[in-house]
């Protein structure tokens, strides 16, 4: 059997510098193939995705039990093979998001019923789900600013009340700021998340903020405002640190103040002249209305973490990626995703067994090699955008992201030649990546590289719809290997009986020799394709 012994090996057609970036000869000789086809195989394979997308899995669903489950059994698996937890995670690095929007949003001035996202708007951000709060009075409190250079508050008590006040900050005849004394503004007037606060101390149960920029500030912020899409972290306004709030437009700001509307202009022309700002209590029928749907989301990133062998170069990391969610369930039919993305998982996973096995005969890879099975994915790249925002490992040493992303069918065009892989992204960032993934497949597994889906004129716009794009946003260089969409995509037919375990073996062991030549150059690959 051939074996691959790294000796510096120089290939016709190859650049030079390409040549003098071969693994170093210092690793010793040792039987990759072996290991290779020991670990990466159509058994092997099988036994992972029979698992995986099974029923009982339900689909795999982030946040739901059949997610948990397949996380489970990862886990299961790498403590079988004794691959080592990471230090201070473990085997799962835990991810959360959440999403906030808007049910129902309401606000009545007498009975009048005056339109969201026209007449008014409020950010679920800064907001809390509330009973409807009715109320016969408001009071106009100025600016609604509590600093020490001026304040709308000195005694002026208002806990428990809802309040109206204006955007801004006063300034004098000579457009001076009364809090800077000079014509630049404080950030009184460019954060209003500080008149909140302010409220908020004062016991404040609702602040209603007049906006002369309603339209405009509409179409800038349209979707914060909508809510909606999954954020991460936590809630900001969960502990209630800001009382509810509302942006009117100065329409119905008048339907409010009513006849009051010279107290009003006193009171504003008092401020500009340094006078006490006294509050004008304004009556009415009002009602407000803040239902809020907040749903959270939590899952886990998966992880198998193979040191280094190279005390030099251990802290450099290559990331191989696959995610393991898919869409859970619809009534009673079961999404399984086998190919979607149980292929990938498994082909991740056999990938993993092979660089362990590989390190257990004194000969792993000289750098570290993190294989992170994330979810989320169906979601909106979510784990893997968790991940690259709380990172385990520095980003400045993650050289490279290698992505499995359904690899076990064939698709229209390839029908009956399942020698083939759409390569997508590996000379977006790096040539040198690009190089290696060729040299690899036509030293090892000979497939068809087809990069139709990796023309920046794709409609499809595969590159920014799996998880290696969040790592070459970050600058990253990245590579998808994906075999294309099917009749069965996102559809329940999506089943173990249809893939092609002997063509996910070929990519996997691609996946695996691309990642082992990173993993093992003397040189770290480069970032040399810029935008």
């Amino acid at each position: 059997m051939k074996r691959l012994i790294f000796l510096l090996p120089i290939f016709l057609g190859l650049n030079l510098n390409f040549a003098q970036n071969k693994v170093s000869s210092e690793l010793k000789n040792v039987d990759i193939e072996t290991l290779v086809d020991e670990n990466i195989n159509a058994s092997t394979l099988s036994s992972f995705l029979n698992v995986l997308a099974s029923d009982e899995y339900e689909g795999r669903e982030t946040g739901q039990e059949g997610q948990r489950k397949a996380a489970a059994f990862i886990e299961g698996k790498f403590k079988e093979w004794e691959i080592p937890p990471v230090e201070g995670f473990g085997y799962q690095q835990p991810i959360s998001f959440f999403t906030e929007k808007w049910y129902n949003l309401e606000f009545k001035v007498n009975k009048e019923d005056f339109s969201n996202m026209k007449d008014f708007y409020a950010y679920p951000s800064t907001n809390r789900p509330l009973d409807p709060i009715e109320t016969k009075k408001i009071y106009f409190m100025g600016y609604g600013i509590d600093d020490p250079a001026y304040s709308d508050y000195q005694k002026n008590k208002v806990k428990g009340k809802v309040i109206l006040i204006y955007e801004g900050e006063p300034v004098d005849a000579n457009g001076n700021s009364l809090i800077t004394g000079t014509k630049d503004l404080s950030d009184w007037s460019s954060d209003f998340r500080k008149k909140l606060l302010a409220a908020k101390a004062n016991g404040v149960e609702a602040v209603i903020i007049i906006d002369s920029q309603l339209r405009n500030n509409i179409g800038k912020n349209r979707n914060l405002i909508l809510g909606g899409s999954n954020k991460m972290g936590e809630l900001e306004n969960a502990n209630g640190i800001y009382p509810n709030n509302i942006f009117i437009s100065a329409t119905v700001g008048k339907a409010i103040v009513g006849d009051n509307i010279d107290k009003i202009v006193a009171a504003r022309e008092a401020i500009s002249k340094g006078e006490k700002f006294k509050k004008v209590k304004l009556k009415g029928d009002f009602k407000l209305t803040f239902d809020k749907q907040e749903a959270f989301l939590q899952g886990s990133n998966v992880l198998a973490f193979i040191e280094g062998s190279d005390p030099k170069l251990k802290d450099q990391i290559v990331v191989v990626t696959a995610h393991y969610d898919h869409l859970g369930k619809r009534g009673e039919s079961i999404f399984n995703g086998a190919d979607d993305n149980g292929s990938g998982t498994s082909t991740v996973m056999a990938v993993a067994k092979a660089l362990d096995a590989a390190k257990d005969t004194g000969n792993g890879p000289r750098r570290s090699v993190l294989c992170m099975f994330v979810s989320g994915e169906e979601k909106g790249l979510l784990g893997s955008k968790y991940y690259v925002n709380h990172p385990i490992f520095p980003l400045e040493n993650t050289v490279v992201d290698i992505n499995v992303d359904m690899v076990g069918r064939i698709d229209k065009k390839y029908e009956g030649n399942p020698n083939y892989i759409y390569v997508i992204g590996s000379d977006r960032l790096s040539t040198e990546l690009h190089e290696i993934n060729e040299e690899m497949n036509r030293e090892h597994t000979q497939l068809t590289l087809d990069y139709k889906y990796n023309d920046e004129n794709d409609p499809n716009r595969y590159y920014y719809r799996s998880d290696h794009y969040n790592f070459a946003e970050k600058g990253i260089p990245a590579i998808f290997y994906f075999n294309g969409t099917h009749d069965d995509y996102h559809r329940p037919s999506d089943t173990v009986d249809k893939i092609d375990f002997e063509k996910m073996a070929k990519i996997g062991k691609l996946v695996f020799y691309t990642a082992w030549e990173i993993a093992n150059r003397d040189k770290r690959i480069e970032v040399d394709v810029k935008d």
